[in-house]
């Protein structure tokens, strides 16, 4: 659980050391807003993926199920600047499936943590994999990062794509290549 009096207390000494005022009008009730949106935007450190992923389906068919387009909001570790795009997550079920949003809510649980992405990715393929313990699970991740955007290298519009495979999908090209296809092509 986030300390939000320690988080308050060190949003004053960083207005204050960037040359501020934390009693001007504006700034005087700062310190308490970014205290209640460290709170939410860091919620998944009290979150547990394998505890939303829990309530499974019996399914006969092992067709692959793939969530794509899922939004996805997270902090840099590195600048404590958001990077954020979509999550593309499918796996090949081996008996049991779990509702989709069960895979939406596993990518907020991990994004809402300091982060890089390429352990989001990761982290997200595996969880899956340990939990629903399917044939096989691959994850996509585009994002843009406000630290190589807005600071830095200033290159705005760039994206930064992490991809993990398990089981089934790792050295499958066809696989791989359906998923490319879903995730690409496939539309209603």
């Amino acid at each position: 659980m986030a300390d939000k009096n320690k988080i308050r207390e060190a949003v004053t000494m960083l207005l204050e050391a960037i040359g501020e005022d934390p009693k001007r009008e504006g700034l005087i009730e700062t310190p308490d807003r970014i205290s209640r949106m460290y709170e939410e935007i860091f919620s998944g450190l009290n979150e547990d993926a394998h505890e939303i992923l829990s309530k499974r389906f019996s399914v006969d068919n092992s067709e692959m199920v793939v969530e794509r387009d899922i939004t996805f909001y997270s902090m840099c570790e590195h600048h404590l600047l958001p990077f954020f795009g979509k999550a593309h997550v499918a796996y090949v079920p081996d008996g049991e499936v779990v509702g989709l949003s069960k895979l939406a809510r596993t990518v907020e649980v991990y994004a809402r943590r300091p982060q890089i992405q390429e352990r989001l990715t990761a982290q997200i393929a595996d969880a899956i994999m340990e939990e629903l313990k399917p044939k096989g699970v691959m994850v996509m991740m585009e994002a843009e990062h406000m630290c190589m955007t807005m600071r830095g290298v200033k290159k705005p519009g760039s994206t930064t794509v992490t991809v993990a495979t398990r089981g089934d999908f790792i050295d499958n090209e066809k696989l791989q290549g359906t998923f490319y296809g879903r995730v690409r092509n496939f539309r209603l």
